[in-house]
């Protein structure tokens, strides 16, 4: 299936993003950051924080879900967009499909964990009875070197 071009809203909720990470990064933990968007508006936010938070669910997707329903207070978050700087593991997959997000763009794929057509693909259609459009690629390189230098910089 063919998607839309990436526009300029997308670049500039994934640069946003990319800061969530940067902010993981500062703090030692893998620097991911993902944000959720409807109609323009920032519903919630988040970066990587299971080591600080002693939590093994604390992943970037996550804590901008908890932050999204806290606010709306409604779990359901229809409509949405979440813009994540590396593709959703499996349970950030299951739960962006408990909350009936509408889309997803990641920027890089996630070869050994990603739940979106890496390793499994939880939104392939037919999957489960809510779909989730999937885009992949945007600003890939600036999300790749973060990750890069991140893991390069603990050997």
């Amino acid at each position: 299936m063919a998607h839309a071009p990436f526009t300029a809203d997308d670049e500039l909720w994934m640069r946003r993003a990319l800061l969530l990470a940067e902010r993981a990064a500062q703090a030692g933990e893998v620097p991911v950051g993902a944000i959720l968007v409807r109609d323009g508006r920032v519903l919630g936010q988040g970066h990587n924080q299971p080591i600080r938070a002693a939590d093994p669910t604390a992943h970037a997707e996550i804590v901008a879900l908890r932050d999204a329903a806290t606010r709306v207070d409604n779990y359901r978050l229809s409509g949405s967009v979440l813009y994540a700087t590396l593709e959703p593991c499996p349970m950030c997959a299951g739960a962006l499909l408990n909350a009936r997000v509408g889309r997803v763009v990641a920027a890089a794929t996630d070869p050994r964990g990603g739940a979106c057509g890496s390793v499994v693909d939880l939104f392939a259609e037919g999957m489960f009875n809510h779909r989730i459009e999937y885009q992949q690629g945007l600003l890939e390189p600036c999300s790749v070197a973060l990750l890069r230098g991140f893991f390069r910089s603990r050997r």
